[in-house]
């Protein structure tokens, strides 16, 4: 019996299905998501080409229809108008038929012209990748079943299950259902697991969307991104350039005074300094307002905790019950939720001039440091020292 040009043990099939599904996952990360929708990085155009060309073989990508479907998703997110939200489809929908709701989002006309401009339109693109994107596959399976021979059906099988299953369903159902948020962004998106390994670093997915033309996806210590690590000896070979990271801040020592760049820090890295905020001041009142009263009625003051911290947007109405009973049984809890709420909306300020927000922020930081919560004016003191690190880029 015919058995493929390569006569591997059992492991080495296995070996060689786990490469070729994870080549596969890199160029969807790499090329598809932060080259092409984000344009966080630009590759060498026989990197980019080798990554669609891949594409083509494994999944039948087209990159606009892909890139479409994704600026969208970003645009409308959590809306009825976001093509795969498990918000509004259910994340079983997500996980069994998260292709299918791309595929439909594909086909809308409306969405490629809105959402899918600068993807490539050389002669391959309209006259290969697009019209046949069901060759490529149908290629893959001849290549496979030449080289691993029978085995290599089940091989095909698995690479045409590995897209669909952990693209589609996993990071945008259960990255948008479960896990853990650095960043209290408008929409569900969460952190699957701090290591972005097996798919290619999309795990980080609430990282991404606080920093959505990032180029790197990590931005704890503790958290890895593979894709960000491929990326690195890219442009180590000089066959990528980084166009954009997370901007990086700092803590001036010793700075007192507000001023337009302590401004662009905050403005720019605002889901930092909001996670600096619930963590400094929001749990130091609650747990010192919990200490204060008798065990018997600390339950309901303890269950508020994550409330006070998530974005005020994504709470139900119940849970903005609970957190109005536990801010009316604490003053000083009040106090610092109000003066979160109030440093929020300065975000907001998208079209006020530099001159105008820097006032905006001195007066937050004076109605802060009067309002007889220490640690709530502990924070204030700092606020003038966040400072931009020399040549981060903010996004």
């Amino acid at each position: 019996m015919f058995s493929g040009l390569l006569d591997l043990p059992w492991w080495g099939y296995v070996l060689a299905t786990l490469g070729m599904t994870h080549v596969s996952i890199v160029s969807i990360t790499i090329y598809l998501h932060r080259h092409q929708a984000h344009r966080a990085l630009d590759l060498h155009p026989a990197i980019a080409h080798f990554f669609r060309f891949w594409l083509w073989l494994t999944t039948g990508t087209v990159t606009e229809e892909w890139v479409a479907v994704h600026r969208k998703h970003h645009s409308r997110v959590e809306s009825e108008d976001d093509p795969h939200s498990p918000k509004i489809f259910g994340i079983r929908k997500l996980l069994l038929e998260g292709a299918e709701l791309y595929r439909e989002a594909a086909a809308q006309p409306e969405t490629i012209a809105r959402y899918g401009h600068g993807c490539p339109d050389d002669w391959l693109e309209r006259n290969v990748y697009k019209p046949l994107t069901d060759r490529g596959y149908y290629l893959m399976l001849v290549i496979d079943v030449v080289l691993f021979g029978p085995i290599g059906i089940t091989i095909w099988a698995v690479q045409m299950l590995w897209q669909p299953v952990f693209a589609a369903g996993v990071i945008n159902g259960v990255g948008h259902w479960w896990g853990y948020r650095n960043y209290e962004t408008q929409d569900i998106s969460t952190n699957i697991i701090p290591w972005g390994i097996l798919i290619g670093g999309e795990e980080l997915h609430n990282n991404h969307h606080a920093f959505a033309s990032s180029a790197k996806l990590s931005v704890k210590p503790w958290e890895f991104d593979i894709g960000w690590a491929y990326i690195r000896v890219l442009r180590f070979f000089r066959l990528a350039r980084v166009k954009k990271l997370p901007p990086e801040v700092v803590m001036v020592p010793g700075k007192h005074d507000l001023d337009v760049e302590t401004v662009q820090a905050l403005v720019s890295n605002r889901f930092q300094v909001m996670a600096d905020y619930a963590k400094r001041v929001l749990n130091q009142v609650h747990a010192e307002e919990i200490a204060k009263i008798e065990s018997s009625r600390r339950g309901f003051l303890k269950s508020a905790r994550s409330l006070l911290i998530r974005e005020e947007s994504l709470l139900s109405g119940e849970a903005r019950l609970r957190l109005e009973r536990a801010l009316a049984h604490s003053d000083a809890l009040e106090i610092a939720y109000r003066s979160k709420r109030q440093l929020q909306a300065l975000w907001q300020q998208r079209h006020a001039t530099q001159e105008h927000l820097l006032e905006a922020f001195r007066d937050w930081c004076r109605q802060a440091e009067e309002s007889g919560v220490r640690a709530l004016e502990e924070f204030a003191r700092t606020l003038p020292a966040y400072s931009m690190r020399p040549g981060s880029a903010a996004v």
